[in-house]
């Protein structure tokens, strides 16, 4: 009795272990807030919304293609060469083999940073075609490993029979050779497929802008925090999944389905059998297939008048991309980023050629610095008398002659907290160090902000490229690390909503959206000063598209459009005929989106300090950070 209860008790376990996260996901999937941590009630909107999102759906089915055809291209190129391995002495078999076993042994970063070196040395444009050619050549080495066993176990003299008999070579490999090596050359399609479908690393290092597989498309969602839309998609297809196993197992078995009459199975489960086992992975190849070829047809980087923009998570109105296209016909490729530094490398290789950029205030000096930047065009950018001349002085720290760089929005980093968790009032950094606040604080993970908060904290210039102040920094850090709940950039905002932590470092755009959700919220810029940035339009010198890029950068600058993308991101327009627009008083004159200039009385911006500084403060960070 107790040995059943305990075996049952241990099957519902398991089961609750492998479900349980499942069950949560779906359960989001139908929640109207867009919180993880909040229930708005239930709703279908997610659903709708996935199959009207043009990038969601995009890159699904090009994952589906990609997995496809990498898996169909790379079972032929891997039979052919199991077969001519096996053909080999085996001196030679054994050396091959052990060829084809690297790539597997491989890390998939290794793999991945060399097809894209060597893509970019052959000059391919990273892309839909190179993305498949990286697919193809990591599921060949699979393909063969599941084809060679059959091989081996294959009959020669039958082989050799067939052809004394008369058949041609190739006539009698497919009736004699095929048949017994088929189900290793199945094998290793399937295995193939599964493989390209859960790639994320070699995709991530061999695919251009406009082009996303489901793995790098929930990669950028994470960031900035995963879309309720990809909760939709992941239960579509954990029940697609589930159907399947669920008609492949009540499916008559095929050799009980051979003699209908001896066996007393009837027509209509031979008919089910056909069309379960024939007829719906034929229409499932179909659908891939027609899918895949529709939104390849619909890319945008198959157009020449295009511009192709790179700019950060969430920080677009995605209906002003729609009104670009509609009123100019130029079509727009964008692409997203998390970081700075994640951003500069792909400019620096000139692996992409993009158009137009949205980097911050020191990443804009240092690409400036690197001769990676084409002079603006001013003439083409009319509604630049819209941004104030405040914004455009500032901009000077970094772009001395105002020659490369249009100001996009700006802002402050700040303190976030919750006025129900903290008590006293909030005017200094210190309150990040408060051990009352342990597992409750949340810190940007971000080098400069990191650093930049315990510097001006310590009363030092968060440029500092001092050693000892540096290394009081890193001390102070290190010193707070046991007190903080995560390390985190956009998901601060998911969390502070959600009332999972009382303090968090924050910018004041994100700020803005946080308070709209919970009105518990309070910003403030700490007494000591904080980080004023300003992130500008540039236009790299590889762009293809420079008077695309200066059109688009001029509708953006249009007072009604910054109007609407304000609205939409919450972060503060340096647009002063933008501002103007904002009919709600207390949004117009906001201290958190506009603060005056004594709030900003101690606050500075952040400056490029030379390859060898970013390397002492990046060696710093990963200290603080693997402590």
């Amino acid at each position: 009795m107790i040995r059943r209860f305990l075996q049952r008790f241990y099957l519902v376990l398991i089961f609750i272990l492998l479900y349980s996260p499942i069950v949560t996901l779906m359960v989001l999937s139908f929640n109207s807030s867009k919180s993880r941590s909040k229930w708005g009630g239930f709703t279908l909107k997610w659903y709708e919304r996935l199959f009207q999102n043009d990038q969601i759906m995009s890159a699904l089915y090009t994952t589906l293609l990609i997995a496809l055809l990498s898996a169909l291209i790379a079972t032929l190129i891997g039979t052919a060469a199991a077969i001519g391995i096996h053909s080999m002495k085996k001196k030679y078999r054994t050396i091959m083999m052990g060829v084809t076993n690297i790539p597997m042994l491989n890390a998939d970063i290794v793999t991945g940073i060399s097809l894209m070196l060597l893509f970019i040395a052959f000059r391919f444009s990273l892309g839909f075609s190179t993305i498949l050619i990286a697919h193809i050549t990591f599921n060949i080495p699979y393909v063969i490993l599941s084809v060679m066993p059959k091989l081996k176990q294959t009959n020669v003299s039958t082989y050799e029979a067939a052809l004394d008999l008369g058949a041609s070579p190739l006539y009698a490999f497919f009736k004699v050779v095929f048949p017994d090596i088929l189900p290793g050359v199945s094998s290793g399609f399937l295995l193939a497929f599964t493989m390209s479908l859960d790639d994320f690393i070699i995709t991530h290092f061999t695919k251009g802008p406009g082009v996303d597989t489901l793995s790098t498309k929930i990669y950028s969602e994470v960031r900035k925090g995963i879309k309720p839309e990809m909760y939709a998609l992941s239960t579509l297809l954990f029940l697609s999944v589930l159907l399947l196993m669920i008609l492949v197992n009540l499916a008559p078995d095929e050799k009980k389905g051979r003699h209908p009459a001896a066996s007393g199975v009837s027509k209509r489960q031979a008919v089910s059998t056909f069309v379960l086992k024939k007829v719906v992975p034929a229409v499932m190849i179909l659908l891939i297939t027609i899918s895949g070829v529709f939104y390849a047809s619909r890319d945008k980087l198959s157009s020449d008048n295009q511009v192709i923009v790179y700019n950060w998570g969430e920080y677009m109105d995605p209906q002003i991309l729609e009104l670009f296209e509609k009123e100019t016909g130029i079509q727009v490729v964008y692409e997203e980023f998390e970081t700075n530094e994640i951003m500069y490398p792909k400019i620096q290789s000139g692996a992409i050629a993009y158009d137009v950029v949205c980097p911050s205030d020191y990443m804009i000096q240092r690409m400036i610095q690197n001769d990676l930047l084409a002079e603006i065009d001013y003439t083409n950018i009319p509604n630049i008398k819209n941004i104030g001349q405040t914004y455009l002085d500032q901009s000077r720290q970094f772009d001395p002659e105002n020659k490369y760089s249009v100001p996009y929005c700006w802002g402050t980093v700040g303190i976030l907290y919750n006025k129900t968790m903290v008590t006293e009032p909030v005017t200094s950094w210190s309150i990040l160090w408060d051990p009352k606040y342990k597992n409750n604080i949340l810190m940007q993970d971000s080098v400069r902000d990191a650093f930049g908060v315990a510097l001006k904290y310590l009363g030092y210039s968060l440029n500092s490229t001092d050693l000892d102040e540096l290394e009081a920094a890193k001390a102070l850090l290190l010193k707070q690390k046991p007190l903080i709940q995560a390390y985190v950039i956009d998901q601060v905002r998911d969390k502070m909503i959600g009332n999972e932590a009382a303090i968090g470092v924050i910018y004041s755009g994100e700020a803005i959206y946080t308070q709209s959700e919970n009105p518990d919220l309070e910003y403030v810029i700490p007494q000591e000063g904080s980080n004023v940035w300003i992130d500008s339009w540039v236009i790299p010198k590889n762009a293809k598209h420079k008077k695309n890029a200066e059109a688009f950068i001029n509708f953006l600058c249009r007072a009604d459009i910054a109007k609407m993308n304000f609205d939409y991101i919450t972060y503060s327009t340096p647009n002063e005929a933008a501002r103007e627009l904002i009919k709600d008083e207390a949004i117009r004159n906001s201290p958190v989106a506009f603060p005056s200039a004594q709030q900003l009385e101690n606050c500075e911006t952040f400056n490029f300090l030379g390859e060898k500084n970013d390397r002492i403060y990046n060696q710093m960070w990963r200290e603080v950070k693997s402590r």
